[in-house]
């Protein structure tokens, strides 16, 4: 019985030296995980790196991390417009993603995962960036102006449109659709108002119905839908061979 006893304290010594061996070294996989993304993206910040799944070490022999998850702050996505005179960049709040199957270099220099999904907002101060920021004249006398841009309930943009006809302006509230086509985010006003309607309503849209560009997602991801909620536009992202590093 003494050795038996003797023989399980062993095993739960063991048991949590092994324990306390497989958290540093992930503690320090994530950390080098999340310093490679960071010069990899050109990232302003470290962003978070957790990966999941126990024990880590037997995972590191297999070669392959069942899941990782990544979380980044701020990130400044391209627009594709350097040089056309809009903003070069967007700004996407809490991009949160969702690795499966991640193979990595022994050095973590490099890591690729099979497939991505992910999460983010982009704020609607950081969306009006895209629609046009001076008053543009429709028909002589008349100029228009998205001033706003808010969440209008049951997934619809509330966009605000200032409508200056003889130096008296007004500003009308108009539902809007967002969708994704490609690389860009798509605003469509979904009626207008009558007195814009008599105006010249293909002019007018070409105020209201604007479109964003996001290029160059972290690791390759891409747009995948998009829904109006309270603070922002929310997007989910998806990918497939999906670089983390290197």
């Amino acid at each position: 019985m003494r050795a038996l006893r003797i023989l399980l304290i062993v095993v739960v010594i063991l048991g949590g030296l092994f324990v306390v061996a497989d958290r540093v070294a992930v503690y320090f996989a994530e950390d080098e995980a999340a310093s490679k993304l960071k010069t990899t993206e050109n990232l302003a910040s470290t962003p978070d790196v957790s990966i999941k799944g126990f024990p880590f070490l037997t995972q590191v022999a297999s070669g392959e991390l069942d899941d990782v998850e990544v979380g980044i702050k701020d990130y400044e996505a391209d627009t594709g417009n350097s040089g056309t005179g809009g903003p070069s960049t967007i700004r996407i709040d809490d991009l949160k993603a969702h690795m499966k199957g991640v193979t990595f270099s022994g050095d973590y220099s490099s890591a690729t995962a099979d497939n991505a999904t992910g999460t983010a907002t982009i704020a609607y101060d950081e969306l009006l960036k895209a629609a046009k920021s001076q008053p543009t004249q429709v028909i002589t006398g008349v100029t228009a102006q998205v001033v706003g841009l808010s969440d209008g309930g049951n997934g619809k943009i509330r966009s605000d449109v200032k409508i200056s006809v003889a130096g008296h302006s007004q500003t009308y509230p108009v539902l809007s659709t967002v969708t994704v086509e490609g690389d860009d985010v798509k605003v469509h006003a979904d009626n207008l108002p009558k007195l814009v309607v008599d105006l010249a309503e293909s002019r007018i849209r070409s105020i209201t119905d604007f479109q964003q560009t996001i290029d160059e997602l972290p690791g390759g991801v891409k747009l995948d839908s998009v829904q109006a909620a309270k603070n922002g536009v929310e997007i989910t992202v998806k990918g497939s061979n999906v670089r983390l590093a290197g």
